[in-house]
């Protein structure tokens, strides 16, 4: 396929998300065979709206979706929520009943760690919970190598998302290259066999200018999101930070705070501050208008 100018794409996307954004989708988007044929590039049309999108779905779009809401518009709080266990003596019993939860409340997904993937998978098949797993968890220091045969075998078990760490060190350490290149070889594997990636910033041991670095190299790397923390570092998500994530990334791509999101209010400021995807153990409590606990 021809090579398609960065800049007109980023463009065109951007576009689409302003649409998505101020006004919804119209019953046609004029986006024309150039533009659809560099968005298909992407490794991934996410064009959304409940009608006029037979013709994307004929043309070859394989996923069809919508990062950044309306915060004022918002619909079910639930659908925002990647319903998360990642303790490392989390049981089968445990991990059964957080996928009945999941269905129970229709939370977006389910984020556990890679054993429990092929489990979980066939648990919430034909449920649309997707399954998430995490990748390098929690500290980001596996060799790029590593990290996509981990994406590779956790989407072949049923994963439909990945979120990876970043290299905390090696960012730090000034080695943007390497960082980009760490992404881009998960985002390579993750896209190819249709699944989406997250990169995961760790923010709490980022300076503000690291994270907005962090999040343009996820960016420029492929990656479809980037996540505010792991929640093993000592510090989750900050609304502050989600919105300089937000600035640094644009209007279209996803952003996913995670750490110490435990009730509705935090949940409505981090979606406010620009998220569009929140993670936490404390699902159920927040749907329900509780003070939850944990991750």
């Amino acid at each position: 396929m021809r090579e398609i100018d960065p800049g007109y794409l980023e463009d065109l996307l951007t576009q689409i998300g302003q649409q998505l954004v101020q006004g919804g989708l119209p019953q046609t988007l004029e986006v024309g065979e150039a533009g659809f044929q560099a968005l298909r590039g992407t490794g991934g049309v996410q064009v959304a709206g409940p009608t006029g999108l037979q013709g994307f779905v004929a043309a070859g779009a394989c996923r069809l979706g919508v990062c950044g809401p309306d915060p004022a518009r918002l619909g079910d709080l639930a659908s925002y929520l990647d319903h998360t266990l990642l303790k490392p003596d989390a049981t089968a019993a445990e991990i059964d009943e957080l996928c009945a939860e999941a269905m129970e409340h229709h939370f977006a997904s389910v984020c556990i760690n890679p054993t429990w993937v092929r489990r979980a998978a066939e648990i919430l098949s034909g449920s649309g919970v997707l399954v998430c797993t995490v990748i390098g968890f929690p500290l980001g220091a596996s060799v790029p190598e590593v990290k996509a045969y981990e994406a590779r075998r956790a989407i072949e078990d049923g994963a439909c998302e990945v979120d990876m760490v970043q290299n905390v060190g090696a960012l730090k350490s000034g080695d943007l290259a390497f960082v980009q290149k760490d992404i881009a070889a998960v985002a390579e594997a993750t896209h190819r066999l249709g699944a989406r990636l997250k990169v995961i910033l760790e923010t709490c041991l980022l300076t503000p200018a690291e994270i907005t670095t962090s999040s343009t190299l996820a960016r420029a790397a492929g990656a479809d999101f980037v996540k505010t923390s792991t929640g093993f570092a000592g510090g989750g998500a900050t609304a502050e930070d989600v919105a300089l994530m937000r600035q640094a990334v644009g209007p279209v791509m996803g952003v996913k705070a995670s750490g110490g999101v435990r009730d509705q209010e935090t949940a409505q400021a981090m979606i406010k501050a620009g998220a569009t995807r929140l993670g936490a153990s404390a699902s159920v409590a927040i749907v329900r208008g509780e003070q939850g606990s944990g991750y």
